[in-house]
């Protein structure tokens, strides 16, 4: 079963709907010897849809989802934390707006994986019982696609109030 005409379905009533960066990690070259500070790079943008990223000739799965801002020296308990804030002033670096929303970590699936039964190249999707389904969270089962990618557009195109 292709999944390609429910993705087409998808984009199509998603067309006016916001979009995310997607962001790349760059480390630069040296000059003179001297190391700069990495940066993140503007990839693209796509619609979050949850577990998935849909770009206008692409399927994503969702990486880790960060806020842009300036670097600050802040003490952290954890070093979770410290990471997650070098990348926030890293998409700074790389030209992001303060506190614009961004995609980092992402990976690139192939969703004619499916018919070849090639379950890393599609996690997470997968086949069950000859139904295109995701895993929306890695403890969650799986729920066919076609009702996730409907409530999923549905939910970004109508917010509850209040989101």
């Amino acid at each position: 079963m292709s999944i390609g005409p429910l993705l087409d379905a998808a984009r199509a009533r998603l067309a006016l709907a916001p979009r995310e960066a997607l962001g790349e990690l760059v480390a630069p070259r040296r000059i003179l010897g001297i190391g700069r500070a990495p940066r993140i790079v503007r990839a693209g943008t796509a619609w979050h849809l949850g577990a998935l990223l849909l770009t206008e000739d692409a399927l994503l799965a969702t990486g880790e989802i960060l806020r842009a801002r300036s670097e600050a020296i802040r003490g952290y308990t954890a070093e979770s934390q410290r990471r997650r804030s070098e990348l926030a002033a890293a998409a700074r670096r790389g030209g992001f707006e303060e506190g614009e929303t961004f995609h980092i970590g992402w990976r690139m699936l192939d969703p004619s994986a499916l018919d070849r039964g090639e379950v890393a190249a599609s996690d997470p999707l997968a086949l069950v019982d000859g139904v295109a389904s995701i895993r929306w969270s890695a403890a969650g089962g799986f729920m066919p696609l076609e009702r996730y990618l409907d409530e999923r557009v549905g939910l970004l195109l109508d917010p509850p109030a209040g989101a």
